[in-house]
């Protein structure tokens, strides 16, 4: 007699966790439901149903990767993010809830009736860009990263979420050839230590491109690159902003303030770590608001 859906579930949770994983059950919910091609919360109501035996070979080829510690997010290839679905590719960093912290601070800068031109620099999925231009309707962006199929992961997010014609994807190396000005510059840079990197989980380490996460020594290079260079795209009153690791937000502001923007606004996670630091390009009489 094959064994329930119900069964099949609590048999792979169990393995998960023999394996250490974080989230045993929830991840084998969502295995199982990617192989019966129907949603996770529908295995509640037909856990009792048999599970066919004809998709037993797939589930275990999915399930060895996740006991190999491959993001559950990497083995179905997509990842939500601000309410949208994302492909993910090889050479893109996996989009963290965090992140939308970036998004959602930069939201409060404009308005969705604004004509406004967007910066996103080191832009991987296109997935901070995107989710600014689907809630700013008049908006136009650019998103520029140094690999080229992130590029195209990013233009094929853009197609199918109907925003191809808002949104253009180059290569190139930060701000090298770029021409202002943008209103609003956005990057989640690399920011890892090297010594942090050495203590990554394997789900990170193993599977996100280490060039989208060394950030050096300190794991500010990318920041004093950056800084300096964005100021000459932005207008006066114009804003960078910035994702930052959970104890850099100081020495990044300091980085902008050593290059004369005005004095940096911090933005929390929902965590209450400091995620993202934003400063504008000083003006006579005004700077960017708390």
């Amino acid at each position: 007699m094959s064994p329930s859906i119900g069964d099949v579930v609590n048999t792979l949770a169990a393995r998960f966790a023999d394996t250490g994983l974080d989230t045993p059950r929830l991840d084998a919910r969502i295995l199982v439901a990617h192989v019966l091609e129907t949603e996770p919360t529908k295995l509640f109501v037909n856990g009792g149903d048999a599970f066919p035996e004809a998709k037993a070979a797939a589930l275990e080829k999915i399930a060895a990767r996740r006991v190999a510690h491959e993001p559950v997010s990497r083995i179905l290839g997509t990842r939500e993010f601000w309410g949208l679905d994302f492909d993910l590719g090889p050479a893109t960093l996996d989009p963290r809830p965090d992140t939308e912290t970036l998004v959602e601070a930069a939201l409060r800068l404009g308005h969705p009736d604004k004509p406004t031109r967007v910066l996103d620099l080191g832009t991987g999925t296109g997935c901070i860009l995107l989710a600014i231009l689907s809630e700013w309707p008049k908006a136009q962006g650019i998103g520029v990263d140094f690999a080229e199929h992130a590029l195209g992961v990013a233009r094929r997010n853009a197609q199918r979420l109907g925003l191809q014609e808002r949104a253009v994807f180059q290569r190139g190396d930060w701000c090298e050839g770029l021409t202002g000005p943008f209103d609003v510059i956005v990057s989640n840079p690399p920011y890892i230590t090297d010594a942090e990197m050495q203590g990554l989980a394997p789900e990170v380490a193993e599977h996100d491109p280490t060039l989208a996460l060394r950030g050096g020594p300190d794991g500010l290079d990318a920041y004093r690159v950056i800084v300096p260079a964005a100021k000459r795209l932005l207008p006066p009153g114009g804003t960078v902003l910035f994702e930052v690791g959970h104890t850099q937000a100081e020495a990044v502001a300091g980085i902008l303030s050593a290059h004369q923007y005005a004095p940096a606004t911090f933005y929390r996670d929902l965590g209450g770590v400091v995620r993202v630091v934003a400063a504008t390009v000083s003006t006579p009489d005004k700077a960017l608001g708390a």
